[in-house]
Protein backbone atom coordinates (compact mmCIF):
# COMPACT_ATOMS: atom_id res chain seq x y z
CA UNK A 1 0.00 0.00 0.00
CA UNK A 2 1.42 3.53 -1.08
CA UNK A 3 2.15 6.28 1.46
CA UNK A 4 -0.93 8.09 -0.32
CA UNK A 5 -2.75 5.89 0.61
CA UNK A 6 -1.86 5.58 4.24
CA UNK A 7 -1.77 9.18 5.04
CA UNK A 8 -5.65 9.00 4.31
CA UNK A 9 -6.31 6.23 5.67
CA UNK A 10 -4.61 7.61 8.92
CA UNK A 11 -6.21 11.34 8.44
CA UNK A 12 -9.90 9.23 7.95
CA UNK A 13 -9.08 7.88 11.56
CA UNK A 14 -7.87 11.07 13.24
CA UNK A 15 -11.06 13.02 12.07
CA UNK A 16 -13.47 10.18 13.23
CA UNK A 17 -12.25 9.60 16.20
CA UNK A 18 -12.25 13.07 17.36
CA UNK A 19 -15.69 13.51 17.15
CA UNK A 20 -16.37 11.03 20.09
CA UNK A 21 -14.95 13.60 22.47
CA UNK A 22 -17.81 15.75 21.77
CA UNK A 23 -20.55 16.41 24.39
CA UNK A 24 -23.59 14.73 23.65
CA UNK A 25 -26.80 15.80 23.50
CA UNK A 26 -29.91 14.49 25.02
CA UNK A 27 -32.88 14.27 24.21
CA UNK A 28 -33.94 16.36 26.68
CA UNK A 29 -31.55 19.13 26.35
CA UNK A 30 -32.71 18.91 22.66
CA UNK A 31 -36.12 19.57 23.42
CA UNK A 32 -35.24 21.99 25.74
CA UNK A 33 -33.08 23.78 23.65
CA UNK A 34 -35.89 23.80 20.97
CA UNK A 35 -38.35 25.11 23.47
CA UNK A 36 -36.60 27.94 24.18
CA UNK A 37 -35.34 29.24 20.89
CA UNK A 38 -37.33 27.76 18.27
CA UNK A 39 -38.32 30.59 16.29
CA UNK A 40 -41.74 29.50 15.10
CA UNK A 41 -42.45 28.43 18.78
CA UNK A 42 -41.60 31.95 19.93
CA UNK A 43 -44.15 33.46 17.70
CA UNK A 44 -46.62 30.69 18.57
CA UNK A 45 -46.15 31.96 22.10
CA UNK A 46 -46.38 35.57 21.67
CA UNK A 47 -49.78 34.97 19.64
CA UNK A 48 -51.18 33.47 22.80
CA UNK A 49 -49.82 36.39 24.43
CA UNK A 50 -51.94 38.52 22.06
CA UNK A 51 -54.85 36.40 22.43
CA UNK A 52 -54.77 36.76 26.52
CA UNK A 53 -54.61 40.52 26.48
CA UNK A 54 -57.14 40.04 24.18
CA UNK A 55 -59.07 38.30 26.51
CA UNK A 56 -58.49 40.70 29.35
CA UNK A 57 -60.99 42.83 31.54
CA UNK A 58 -59.81 45.98 29.50
CA UNK A 59 -60.68 44.68 26.01
CA UNK A 60 -64.22 43.57 27.34
CA UNK A 61 -65.90 46.93 26.71
CA UNK A 62 -67.19 46.17 30.98
CA UNK A 63 -65.38 49.42 32.00
CA UNK A 64 -66.35 53.35 31.47
CA UNK A 65 -64.66 55.37 29.52
CA UNK A 66 -63.19 58.81 30.64
CA UNK A 67 -62.41 61.86 28.05
CA UNK A 68 -60.65 64.97 29.24
CA UNK A 69 -60.92 68.07 27.30
CA UNK A 70 -59.10 71.76 27.27
CA UNK A 71 -59.48 74.39 25.09
CA UNK A 72 -57.58 78.11 25.49
CA UNK A 73 -58.21 81.12 23.16
CA UNK A 74 -56.40 84.47 22.49
CA UNK A 75 -57.66 87.37 20.98
CA UNK A 76 -56.42 91.03 20.05
CA UNK A 77 -58.17 93.25 18.08
CA UNK A 78 -57.41 97.30 17.07
CA UNK A 79 -60.38 98.86 16.22
CA UNK A 80 -62.15 102.53 15.57
CA UNK A 81 -65.65 103.07 16.23
CA UNK A 82 -67.44 105.78 14.22
CA UNK A 83 -70.71 107.47 15.21
CA UNK A 84 -71.72 109.45 11.96
CA UNK A 85 -74.91 111.69 12.50
CA UNK A 86 -74.53 110.88 16.36
CA UNK A 87 -73.86 114.50 18.49
CA UNK A 88 -72.85 115.11 22.30
CA UNK A 89 -75.14 115.97 24.30
CA UNK A 90 -75.32 118.06 27.76
CA UNK A 91 -75.70 115.24 30.50
CA UNK A 92 -77.46 117.90 32.64
CA UNK A 93 -80.27 119.26 29.90
CA UNK A 94 -79.54 116.03 27.32
CA UNK A 95 -79.54 118.24 24.70
CA UNK A 96 -77.09 118.41 21.60
CA UNK A 97 -73.64 120.57 22.26
CA UNK A 98 -73.55 123.54 20.38
CA UNK A 99 -70.18 124.45 19.54
CA UNK A 100 -69.55 128.30 20.27
CA UNK A 101 -67.73 128.83 17.19
CA UNK A 102 -69.34 127.03 14.43
CA UNK A 103 -72.84 126.96 15.92
CA UNK A 104 -73.37 123.79 14.89
CA UNK A 105 -73.95 120.53 17.01
CA UNK A 106 -71.02 118.85 18.39
CA UNK A 107 -70.31 115.51 16.58
CA UNK A 108 -70.04 112.43 18.68
CA UNK A 109 -65.92 111.74 18.09
CA UNK A 110 -64.34 108.38 16.97
CA UNK A 111 -63.29 105.67 19.73
CA UNK A 112 -59.93 103.85 19.32
CA UNK A 113 -59.69 100.47 21.18
CA UNK A 114 -56.14 99.34 20.82
CA UNK A 115 -54.83 96.04 21.71
CA UNK A 116 -58.03 95.00 23.17
CA UNK A 117 -57.79 91.37 24.29
CA UNK A 118 -60.05 88.81 25.05
CA UNK A 119 -59.22 85.01 26.52
CA UNK A 120 -61.38 81.99 26.83
CA UNK A 121 -60.18 79.40 28.88
CA UNK A 122 -62.20 76.00 29.57
CA UNK A 123 -61.71 71.93 30.75
CA UNK A 124 -64.00 69.30 30.68
CA UNK A 125 -64.59 65.37 32.26
CA UNK A 126 -67.18 63.33 29.98
CA UNK A 127 -68.28 59.67 31.48
CA UNK A 128 -70.13 57.30 29.48
CA UNK A 129 -70.66 53.73 30.52
CA UNK A 130 -73.09 51.20 28.46
CA UNK A 131 -75.33 49.95 31.40
CA UNK A 132 -76.73 47.21 29.13
CA UNK A 133 -76.28 46.60 25.20
CA UNK A 134 -78.67 43.37 25.17
CA UNK A 135 -75.70 40.71 26.70
CA UNK A 136 -73.38 41.29 23.61
CA UNK A 137 -71.03 42.71 25.65
CA UNK A 138 -70.98 39.57 28.21
CA UNK A 139 -71.18 37.05 25.54
CA UNK A 140 -67.97 38.43 23.50
CA UNK A 141 -66.05 38.76 26.35
CA UNK A 142 -66.63 34.78 26.61
CA UNK A 143 -65.94 34.81 23.24
CA UNK A 144 -62.43 36.09 23.78
CA UNK A 145 -62.07 33.75 26.58
CA UNK A 146 -62.33 30.85 24.39
CA UNK A 147 -60.75 32.47 21.83
CA UNK A 148 -57.48 32.46 24.03
CA UNK A 149 -57.88 28.63 24.88
CA UNK A 150 -57.90 28.16 20.95
CA UNK A 151 -54.55 30.11 20.78
CA UNK A 152 -53.10 27.49 23.64
CA UNK A 153 -54.18 24.81 21.80
CA UNK A 154 -52.84 25.93 18.45
CA UNK A 155 -49.27 27.00 20.28
CA UNK A 156 -49.72 23.59 21.33
CA UNK A 157 -49.81 22.17 17.92
CA UNK A 158 -46.49 24.37 16.77
CA UNK A 159 -44.82 22.56 19.51
CA UNK A 160 -45.81 19.26 18.48
CA UNK A 161 -45.08 19.84 15.18
CA UNK A 162 -41.74 21.05 15.89
CA UNK A 163 -40.73 18.50 18.30
CA UNK A 164 -41.85 16.11 15.40
CA UNK A 165 -39.43 17.60 13.08
CA UNK A 166 -36.71 18.13 15.91
CA UNK A 167 -36.27 14.47 16.68
CA UNK A 168 -36.59 13.73 12.78
CA UNK A 169 -33.64 15.22 11.96
CA UNK A 170 -32.35 13.93 15.80
CA UNK A 171 -32.65 10.65 15.17
CA UNK A 172 -31.02 11.37 11.46
CA UNK A 173 -28.11 12.31 13.30
CA UNK A 174 -28.14 9.32 15.57
CA UNK A 175 -28.63 6.88 12.64
CA UNK A 176 -25.94 8.94 10.53
CA UNK A 177 -23.19 8.45 13.47
CA UNK A 178 -23.89 4.59 13.78
CA UNK A 179 -23.49 4.22 10.38
CA UNK A 180 -20.00 5.96 10.50
CA UNK A 181 -18.90 3.54 13.17
CA UNK A 182 -19.86 0.70 11.13
CA UNK A 183 -17.92 2.20 8.13
CA UNK A 184 -15.05 2.67 10.10
CA UNK A 185 -14.73 -0.71 11.40
CA UNK A 186 -15.55 -2.14 8.16
CA UNK A 187 -12.24 0.21 6.69
CA UNK A 188 -10.54 -1.15 9.62
CA UNK A 189 -10.95 -4.38 8.70
CA UNK A 190 -10.40 -4.00 4.73
CA UNK A 191 -6.90 -1.73 6.00
CA UNK A 192 -6.12 -5.06 7.86
CA UNK A 193 -6.90 -7.30 4.96
CA UNK A 194 -3.97 -5.20 3.04
CA UNK A 195 -1.26 -5.92 5.58
CA UNK A 196 -1.97 -9.66 5.48
CA UNK A 197 -2.32 -9.58 1.76
CA UNK A 198 0.81 -8.12 2.02
CA UNK A 199 2.43 -10.04 4.22
CA UNK A 200 1.04 -13.45 2.51
CA UNK A 201 2.45 -12.30 -0.92
CA UNK A 202 6.08 -11.67 0.87
CA UNK A 203 5.92 -15.15 1.24
CA UNK A 204 4.73 -16.31 -1.74
CA UNK A 205 0.98 -17.93 -0.27
CA UNK A 206 -0.76 -15.36 -2.54
CA UNK A 207 -0.72 -13.04 -5.71
CA UNK A 208 -0.20 -9.33 -6.21
CA UNK A 209 -4.08 -10.01 -7.34
CA UNK A 210 -5.47 -9.95 -3.49
CA UNK A 211 -4.17 -6.99 -2.33
CA UNK A 212 -5.28 -5.26 -5.02
CA UNK A 213 -9.05 -6.42 -4.19
CA UNK A 214 -7.78 -5.08 -0.48
CA UNK A 215 -6.65 -2.07 -1.70
CA UNK A 216 -10.52 -1.58 -3.85
CA UNK A 217 -12.07 -2.15 -0.78
CA UNK A 218 -10.32 0.74 1.02
CA UNK A 219 -11.04 2.71 -1.08
CA UNK A 220 -15.03 2.05 -1.70
CA UNK A 221 -14.93 2.02 2.16
CA UNK A 222 -13.47 5.23 2.44
CA UNK A 223 -15.37 6.87 0.02
CA UNK A 224 -18.07 5.84 1.96
CA UNK A 225 -17.38 7.11 5.44
CA UNK A 226 -16.43 10.20 3.95
CA UNK A 227 -20.02 10.62 2.36
CA UNK A 228 -21.57 9.29 5.79
CA UNK A 229 -19.32 11.72 7.45
CA UNK A 230 -20.57 14.84 4.67
CA UNK A 231 -24.52 13.96 5.50
CA UNK A 232 -23.70 13.88 9.41
CA UNK A 233 -22.40 17.37 8.99
CA UNK A 234 -25.05 18.71 7.28
CA UNK A 235 -27.85 16.89 9.17
CA UNK A 236 -26.16 18.64 12.09
CA UNK A 237 -26.74 22.04 10.85
CA UNK A 238 -30.20 20.64 10.37
CA UNK A 239 -30.31 20.29 13.85
CA UNK A 240 -28.97 23.80 14.49
CA UNK A 241 -31.68 25.52 12.54
CA UNK A 242 -34.45 23.58 14.70
CA UNK A 243 -32.52 24.11 17.89
CA UNK A 244 -31.72 28.17 16.62
CA UNK A 245 -28.15 27.39 17.70
CA UNK A 246 -24.96 27.95 15.67
CA UNK A 247 -24.63 26.43 12.64
CA UNK A 248 -21.49 25.85 13.42
CA UNK A 249 -21.66 23.79 16.68
CA UNK A 250 -21.12 20.48 16.53
CA UNK A 251 -22.94 17.64 18.68
CA UNK A 252 -22.78 13.86 19.58
CA UNK A 253 -26.34 12.79 20.17
CA UNK A 254 -27.70 10.31 22.48
CA UNK A 255 -28.49 6.92 19.64
CA UNK A 256 -29.74 4.80 22.65
CA UNK A 257 -33.68 4.38 22.00
CA UNK A 258 -36.73 3.68 24.23
CA UNK A 259 -40.27 2.48 23.02
CA UNK A 260 -43.68 2.77 25.17
CA UNK A 261 -44.64 -0.16 26.39
CA UNK A 262 -47.64 -1.47 24.60
CA UNK A 263 -50.04 -1.32 27.11
CA UNK A 264 -49.63 1.87 27.64
CA UNK A 265 -49.92 2.84 24.14
CA UNK A 266 -53.31 1.07 23.89
CA UNK A 267 -54.81 3.02 26.82
CA UNK A 268 -53.30 6.60 25.44
CA UNK A 269 -55.15 5.46 22.33
CA UNK A 270 -58.22 4.89 24.20
CA UNK A 271 -58.31 8.45 25.30
CA UNK A 272 -57.38 10.26 22.04
CA UNK A 273 -60.52 11.61 21.64
CA UNK A 274 -60.03 13.48 25.10
CA UNK A 275 -56.14 14.33 24.05
CA UNK A 276 -56.09 14.80 20.47
CA UNK A 277 -55.25 18.91 19.68
CA UNK A 278 -56.62 18.57 16.35
CA UNK A 279 -60.50 17.71 18.49
CA UNK A 280 -59.88 19.91 21.32
CA UNK A 281 -59.67 22.90 18.50
CA UNK A 282 -63.03 21.74 17.31
CA UNK A 283 -64.73 22.09 20.37
CA UNK A 284 -62.86 25.58 21.51
CA UNK A 285 -63.96 26.48 17.67
CA UNK A 286 -67.85 25.26 18.50
CA UNK A 287 -67.89 27.44 21.89
CA UNK A 288 -66.82 30.06 19.91
CA UNK A 289 -69.28 29.97 17.48
CA UNK A 290 -72.50 29.26 20.18
CA UNK A 291 -71.02 32.51 21.35
CA UNK A 292 -71.33 34.44 17.69
CA UNK A 293 -75.13 33.24 18.01
CA UNK A 294 -75.86 34.79 21.04
CA UNK A 295 -73.82 38.33 20.62
CA UNK A 296 -75.56 38.55 17.42
CA UNK A 297 -78.81 38.29 18.83
CA UNK A 298 -78.05 41.09 21.22
CA UNK A 299 -79.12 43.24 18.06
CA UNK A 300 -82.84 42.40 19.22
CA UNK A 301 -82.68 44.21 22.58
CA UNK A 302 -82.08 47.60 23.01
CA UNK A 303 -78.98 49.26 24.74
CA UNK A 304 -78.94 51.79 27.77
CA UNK A 305 -76.20 54.34 27.85
CA UNK A 306 -75.23 56.55 31.11
CA UNK A 307 -73.04 59.44 30.81
CA UNK A 308 -71.84 62.74 32.93
CA UNK A 309 -69.97 65.42 32.32
CA UNK A 310 -67.70 68.09 34.63
CA UNK A 311 -66.82 71.27 32.69
CA UNK A 312 -65.14 75.03 33.92
CA UNK A 313 -65.04 78.12 30.95
CA UNK A 314 -63.41 81.14 32.12
CA UNK A 315 -64.60 84.18 29.37
CA UNK A 316 -63.14 87.01 29.27
CA UNK A 317 -64.18 89.54 26.60
CA UNK A 318 -62.57 92.61 25.04
CA UNK A 319 -64.23 96.02 26.16
CA UNK A 320 -65.85 97.87 23.44
CA UNK A 321 -67.54 101.01 22.49
CA UNK A 322 -70.39 100.74 24.59
CA UNK A 323 -68.60 98.32 27.30
CA UNK A 324 -65.75 99.96 27.87
CA UNK A 325 -64.92 97.63 30.61
CA UNK A 326 -63.49 94.05 30.82
CA UNK A 327 -66.55 91.53 30.94
CA UNK A 328 -65.29 88.41 32.69
CA UNK A 329 -67.95 85.19 32.99
CA UNK A 330 -66.85 82.22 34.84
CA UNK A 331 -69.03 79.20 34.59
CA UNK A 332 -68.61 75.76 36.23
CA UNK A 333 -71.48 72.71 35.19
CA UNK A 334 -72.45 69.48 35.87
CA UNK A 335 -74.61 67.11 34.35
CA UNK A 336 -75.94 63.53 34.64
CA UNK A 337 -77.93 61.39 31.91
CA UNK A 338 -79.28 58.45 30.32
CA UNK A 339 -80.19 56.88 26.69
CA UNK A 340 -82.03 54.45 25.54
CA UNK A 341 -81.75 53.34 22.24
CA UNK A 342 -83.61 49.81 20.71
CA UNK A 343 -83.14 49.51 16.64
CA UNK A 344 -86.85 48.31 16.44
CA UNK A 345 -86.03 47.25 12.73
CA UNK A 346 -82.54 47.60 11.03
CA UNK A 347 -83.84 46.73 7.50
CA UNK A 348 -82.94 42.68 8.59
CA UNK A 349 -79.36 42.83 9.21
CA UNK A 350 -79.41 41.31 12.86
CA UNK A 351 -81.98 38.28 11.72
CA UNK A 352 -79.23 37.49 8.77
CA UNK A 353 -76.19 37.71 10.97
CA UNK A 354 -78.39 35.40 13.10
CA UNK A 355 -79.18 32.84 10.57
CA UNK A 356 -75.84 32.82 9.05
CA UNK A 357 -73.99 32.21 12.74
CA UNK A 358 -76.26 29.51 13.48
CA UNK A 359 -74.93 27.62 9.71
CA UNK A 360 -71.33 28.85 10.67
CA UNK A 361 -72.04 26.29 14.00
CA UNK A 362 -73.73 23.77 11.99
CA UNK A 363 -70.51 23.86 9.96
CA UNK A 364 -68.49 23.44 12.52
CA UNK A 365 -70.17 20.71 13.96
CA UNK A 366 -69.86 18.64 10.26
CA UNK A 367 -66.17 19.45 10.63
CA UNK A 368 -65.86 18.71 14.47
CA UNK A 369 -67.43 15.23 12.42
CA UNK A 370 -65.38 14.65 9.72
CA UNK A 371 -62.17 15.50 12.06
CA UNK A 372 -62.93 13.31 14.43
CA UNK A 373 -62.84 10.31 12.05
CA UNK A 374 -60.06 11.19 10.25
CA UNK A 375 -58.06 11.50 13.28
CA UNK A 376 -59.44 7.93 13.80
CA UNK A 377 -58.10 6.84 10.55
CA UNK A 378 -54.84 8.45 11.31
CA UNK A 379 -54.54 6.60 14.86
CA UNK A 380 -55.36 3.27 13.24
CA UNK A 381 -52.95 3.61 10.10
CA UNK A 382 -50.20 5.18 12.54
CA UNK A 383 -50.64 1.91 14.99
CA UNK A 384 -50.25 -0.54 11.89
CA UNK A 385 -46.92 1.27 10.62
CA UNK A 386 -45.54 1.28 13.90
CA UNK A 387 -46.14 -1.95 14.42
CA UNK A 388 -44.82 -2.94 11.25
CA UNK A 389 -41.81 -1.09 11.25
CA UNK A 390 -40.83 -2.32 15.24
CA UNK A 391 -41.20 -5.78 13.72
CA UNK A 392 -39.10 -4.89 11.26
CA UNK A 393 -36.59 -3.64 13.87
CA UNK A 394 -36.95 -6.86 15.48
CA UNK A 395 -36.06 -8.96 12.22
CA UNK A 396 -33.37 -6.99 11.48
CA UNK A 397 -31.72 -7.28 15.05
CA UNK A 398 -31.79 -10.55 14.27
CA UNK A 399 -30.76 -10.22 10.74
CA UNK A 400 -27.77 -8.66 12.31
CA UNK A 401 -26.74 -11.56 14.44
CA UNK A 402 -26.92 -13.87 11.99
CA UNK A 403 -24.59 -12.03 10.12
CA UNK A 404 -22.54 -10.93 12.33
CA UNK A 405 -22.04 -15.02 13.03
CA UNK A 406 -21.44 -15.50 9.54
CA UNK A 407 -18.96 -13.11 9.28
CA UNK A 408 -16.82 -14.58 12.43
CA UNK A 409 -16.87 -17.92 10.38
CA UNK A 410 -16.03 -16.40 6.99
CA UNK A 411 -13.08 -14.66 9.10
CA UNK A 412 -11.82 -17.60 9.99
CA UNK A 413 -12.33 -19.72 6.72
CA UNK A 414 -10.39 -16.79 5.00
CA UNK A 415 -7.74 -17.02 7.58
CA UNK A 416 -7.25 -20.67 7.02
CA UNK A 417 -7.27 -20.13 3.02
CA UNK A 418 -10.71 -21.58 2.58
CA UNK A 419 -12.30 -19.24 1.12
CA UNK A 420 -11.21 -16.11 -1.34
CA UNK A 421 -11.09 -12.88 -0.38
CA UNK A 422 -14.08 -12.05 -2.59
CA UNK A 423 -16.23 -14.40 -0.46
CA UNK A 424 -14.70 -13.03 2.48
CA UNK A 425 -16.05 -8.91 1.33
CA UNK A 426 -19.50 -10.70 0.52
CA UNK A 427 -19.64 -11.71 4.25
CA UNK A 428 -18.63 -8.13 5.12
CA UNK A 429 -20.63 -6.41 3.14
CA UNK A 430 -23.57 -8.50 4.41
CA UNK A 431 -22.99 -7.60 7.72
CA UNK A 432 -22.77 -3.91 6.99
CA UNK A 433 -25.81 -3.80 5.13
CA UNK A 434 -27.74 -5.26 7.58
CA UNK A 435 -26.27 -3.27 10.25
CA UNK A 436 -27.13 -0.11 9.10
CA UNK A 437 -30.55 -1.33 7.63
CA UNK A 438 -31.22 -2.21 11.54
CA UNK A 439 -30.28 1.04 12.27
CA UNK A 440 -32.62 2.99 9.88
CA UNK A 441 -35.44 0.27 11.01
CA UNK A 442 -34.42 1.48 14.43
CA UNK A 443 -34.94 4.93 14.32
CA UNK A 444 -38.12 4.34 11.65
CA UNK A 445 -40.11 2.69 14.08
CA UNK A 446 -39.52 5.78 16.87
CA UNK A 447 -40.62 8.20 14.47
CA UNK A 448 -43.53 6.15 13.54
CA UNK A 449 -44.39 5.62 17.52
CA UNK A 450 -44.07 9.34 18.20
CA UNK A 451 -46.04 10.28 15.29
CA UNK A 452 -48.70 8.00 16.89
CA UNK A 453 -48.10 9.68 20.09
CA UNK A 454 -48.96 12.94 18.57
CA UNK A 455 -52.38 11.34 17.29
CA UNK A 456 -53.16 10.37 20.81
CA UNK A 457 -51.94 14.06 22.14
CA UNK A 458 -49.53 12.76 24.33
CA UNK A 459 -46.02 13.46 22.16
CA UNK A 460 -45.16 16.27 24.94
CA UNK A 461 -46.36 14.00 28.16
CA UNK A 462 -44.19 11.14 27.78
CA UNK A 463 -39.97 10.82 28.30
CA UNK A 464 -38.61 9.98 24.77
Amino acid sequence: MNSIQLTAISFLFITFTTVAQEEILSKQEAANLALENNFGIQVARNQVEIAENNQSVLNSGFLPSLTGTANANYQRDDNTFSFPGQFLSDPDTNEPLIDPDTGQAVPRPDVDLYKAEAQRYGTALNASYTLFDGLGRFYNYKRLKEQYRLSELQARETIENTMLQLFSVYFEVARLTENENVLRQALEISTDRIRRAEYSFEYGQNTKLDILNAQVDVTNDSINLLNTRQQLENTVRDLNVVLAEDLNKVYQVDTVVRFTPKMQLEDFISQADLNNVALLQTERNLAINEYDIKVDRSGYLPVVNLNGSYGWNLNQNAPGAFFPGVNVNNTRNFALGATLTWNLFDGGGTTVRVRNSKLAYENQELQKAQIKLEVKRDIENALAIYENRLNIYQIQEQNVITNKNNFERSKEQFQLGRITSIEFRQAQINLLNAQTNKNLAKYDAKLAELQLLQLTGQLLNVEL
